[in-house]
């Protein structure tokens, strides 16, 4: 997994970038053909906004969130991609693959 962590009007730091880092590694736990994953950490006044693109085998995943602390904002946003994640190996199962034998 290629992960490259930007910032906008703040600086990445070590420790944010390894947060960041951890999170992402849940997410290729439940999909094991993550590629590429490029994540944006911006502020602006009180707005903490973090939001990531991931490249799956076969779709990108994109989602975004804020709160008023980036790592908070961090954690909303892995738990969306991981949601979008699943939704994604769900869609690539052949679910009729049972009514075939049954018959």
């Amino acid at each position: 997994m290629n992960l490259s962590v930007t910032g906008h009007h703040v600086e990445v730091t070590d420790a944010l970038r390894d947060y960041v880092n951890e999170k992402m590694e849940k997410l290729e736990r439940h999909f094991d053909q993550v590629t590429d994953v490029h994540a944006i950490l911006s502020v602006e006044k009180l707005r903490q906004q973090a939001e990531a693109t991931i490249d799956l085998a076969g779709a990108k995943v994109h989602a975004e969130a804020e709160s008023s602390d980036m790592y908070a904002a961090i954690d909303a946003l892995t738990d969306k991609l991981d949601r979008q994640v699943l939704k994604h190996k769900e869609k690539l199962r052949d679910h009729h693959k049972r009514e075939k034998f049954a018959t």
